[in-house]
């Protein structure tokens, strides 16, 4: 393992889950416009599969990144990655000339499958750090999520630099333009941090043998769960901020200012995770930082619930600061967690599983999330604080199941792996 890894290989990685952040914080905000300017149906079931195919990709193909570059090395991977990231956001910027419907799911299919290798990022940061410095790590990932969700709806506000009723390309091109960048980065400063030793010699790769060693790890399972619980929270609230923020039964608030809410959120995480977390990763465990986020995203959603309740700008605003802040513990605690107790030959496939429970869950978020809303603007907070309140439940539970990984407590694993036919 690399102690002091070189500046320009985390720069990289943290440029490549920017630039996939950045792609999902562009459309996500601009979904209303999409409604009208593709004429899609005006129950917005159109827009709620545009807005989960992202995931859906990510769910799927995040495993099957993360097992290959266990083989392969992560370099390659990322590679292409970023290179479909330069293509699909290109399409993307093509799908809004057109105002083609096809295009742009395709774009967003694209996207989401190259969007995926983030596991891979998350394998990267786990190779480069020692067990104390991994949560810092991991806290620079989600730095560059928070830029992503920043930059992300800035650039969707060059939509609006178009002529009246049309969508500008700008925004894809910029995406693309970004993605450039950062494959040139890759190919030409970025080393592989992935030594021959760690690549595991299996006669057979497939993807359910793998993940069911890592899963057997003892309490692997249950801090996948927990991520899975807490994700479909942040989700719900998520996929409900842009009704909350512009309908008439929220804020009534228009475009450029729920562009700029966006980006508040967004750099509010950056801020949180990029410094706060980092630091206080030196002085806190895992499990505190993560069972702490918990409280402070339930203190944050029953904020977000009395904002609307007076209608109260100035309250909604710290109610995103604070659910923001909340979820900015969670993640690269939980991340860390799952990185400490799996075998660092298995990296890759047990983030990638990770990541692939976290695109479940951000697809199971909306579908929570969004009926709830439409019941009643208080339901999806609501259903939130409850989910959390389990989420803080299975993290107790995995505290005192698990401990780090090492060559002679996780004999567990390897059995399970020879049971499933690995050997």
């Amino acid at each position: 393992m690399t102690d002091s890894p070189r500046q320009g290989s985390l720069f990289v990685v943290f440029l490549t889950v920017f630039i996939d952040l950045l792609g999902f914080g562009i459309v996500l905000p601009l979904l209303p416009i999409y409604a009208t300017t593709f004429a899609t149906d005006s129950a917005g079931w159109t827009i709620a599969l545009l807005m989960s195919s992202y995931s859906i990709m990510q769910f799927i193909f995040a495993p099957f990144w993360g097992r290959l570059s266990d083989r392969v090395g992560r370099r390659p991977i990322l590679i292409v990655g970023l290179l479909g990231s330069v293509i699909f956001y290109g399409l993307f910027a093509l799908a809004t000339i057109q105002t083609s419907l096809l295009l742009l799911f395709v774009s967003r299919i694209g996207a989401g499958i190259a969007g995926a290798t983030i596991s891979t990022a998350h394998a990267y940061i786990a190779d480069v750090t020692t067990l104390e410095n991994r949560t810092k790590g991991m806290a620079l990932i989600g730095a560059a999520f928070g830029l992503g969700f920043t930059f992300g709806p800035l650039f969707g506000a060059l939509a609006l630099l178009g002529p009246p009723g049309e969508l500008s390309p700008l925004p894809g091109y910029a995406a693309s333009g970004l993605s450039a960048l950062a494959l040139l980065s890759a190919i030409f400063v970025l080393p592989e941090s992935l030594t021959e030793k760690k690549v595991p010699q299996l006669r057979s790769w497939m993807l359910y043998r793998s993940s069911a060693s890592a899963l057997a790890i003892p309490s692997i399972g249950l801090l996948l769960l927990t991520s899975f619980v807490c994700v479909v929270a942040f989700g719900s609230f998520e996929s409900v901020l842009s009704l909350l923020l512009k309908t008439e039964d929220g804020f009534a608030l228009d475009l450029r200012e729920v562009l700029f809410c966006f980006a508040y959120i967004g750099f509010m995480l950056a801020l949180i995770q990029g410094g706060i977390v980092r630091q206080l990763s030196k002085r806190m465990s895992e499990i505190a930082l993560a069972g702490s986020g918990v409280f402070i995203m339930i203190l944050g959603l029953l904020l977000l619930s009395l904002s609307q309740i007076q209608g109260s700008f100035a309250i909604l605003l710290i109610a995103l600061a604070v659910c923001v802040a909340g979820f900015a513990f969670i993640t690269p605690s939980l991340n860390a967690l799952i990185s400490r107790r799996s075998d660092p030959a298995q990296q890759g496939v047990v983030l990638g599983l990770a990541q692939s429970i976290s695109s479940l869950a951000r697809i199971v978020g909306p579908l929570v999330g969004i009926p709830l809303f439409f019941g009643n603007v208080l339901w999806p907070m609501f259903a939130g604080i409850g989910m959390l309140a389990i989420g803080f439940l299975l993290l107790r539970i995995a505290a005192q199941r698990g401990s780090d990984f090492s060559d002679g407590n996780h004999s567990t694993g390897e059995q399970a792996a020879a049971i499933a036919g690995k050997e």
